[in-house]
C-alpha cells in the first residue's frame, strides 16, 4: 500500500513538474516571438505561443507516442502507427497553427538534411519581412511532444558539422513549397500538390 502511495506521489510530481516546464516555456517563447521585432503583437505572440505548446502535446496523444520519436518513426514504418513522422508533426502543427490567421507574424517550413536519414522537418515563426534564418524554430517531433524552439541559427543539432566545437551555421533550409501552403488561412485542411508524399521521418 506504501509503494502504491509512492508510486502515485511521484507521478504527480512528475506531471507537476512537466506542467511547470511547459508553462515557463510558453511564456519565454512569448518573448522570444514579441521580440522578433518591434511591430510584433505580444497578444499574438502569447496566444502563439500557448496554442503551439497544447498542440505538440496533444499530438504526442494522438500519435500514442511511446519511448522516443525515433521508435514511434519505425512504428510508423512497420505499419503499427499511421502518423509520427517529423513532417506529420509539422504538418500537423502548422496546420493549427495556421487558424490563428496571424497578422504580425508569418510561419515557414524548415527542412534540414532533406533526403538523408537525418532529414528534419519543423516549422520556423518569423516577423513580418524578415528572414527565414533570422526566425525562431518549433520542432514538436525532437522532444516527442515537449515542443523544442530555438533561434534558427541557435540550433547546434542541426548545423553544418565541425571536428572541434560549432560552426554556428545552420543546416536548416526554407521549403518553399510548404510555406506557401503554411501562408494560405483559406482551409487548413488543404496540402500542397504531392502534400501526402511527406518525408520519410
Amino acid at each position: 500500500m506504501i509503494r502504491r502511495f509512492s508510486l502515485i506521489f511521484a507521478f504527480l510530481l512528475l506531471v507537476n513538474s512537466a506542467h511547470a516546464r511547459d508553462e515557463r516555456s510558453i511564456k519565454d517563447l512569448s518573448k522570444a516571438l514579441a521580440a522578433l521585432a518591434p511591430d510584433v503583437d505580444p497578444t499574438e505572440a502569447e496566444l502563439f505561443s500557448e496554442t503551439a505548446h497544447m498542440k505538440a502535446r496533444s499530438l504526442a496523444k494522438e500519435y500514442r507516442v511511446v519511448l522516443n520519436p525515433e521508435f514511434t518513426v519505425f512504428l510508423v514504418n512497420i505499419g503499427k502507427r499511421k502518423r509520427g513522422w517529423c513532417g506529420h508533426w509539422a504538418q500537423d502543427l502548422g496546420a493549427r497553427l495556421k487558424e490563428l490567421k496571424l497578422k504580425t507574424l508569418v510561419l515557414h517550413w524548415g527542412e534540414a538534411y532533406p533526403n538523408t536519414s537525418s532529414e528534419n522537418n519543423a516549422l520556423v515563426v518569423t516577423a513580418r519581412n524578415q528572414p527565414f534564418v533570422d526566425g525562431i524554430l518549433l520542432d514538436a517531433w525532437r522532444r516527442a511532444g515537449r515542443l523544442f524552439w530555438c533561434r534558427v541559427k541557435k540550433d547546434d543539432e542541426y548545423e553544418v558539422e565541425q571536428h572541434y566545437g560549432h560552426s554556428g551555421i545552420t543546416m536548416w533550409k526554407e521549403n518553399m513549397t510548404w510555406s506557401v501552403w503554411l501562408q494560405e488561412y483559406q482551409t487548413a485542411q488543404q496540402t500542397p500538390q504531392g502534400g501526402n508524399a511527406l518525408p520519410p521521418r
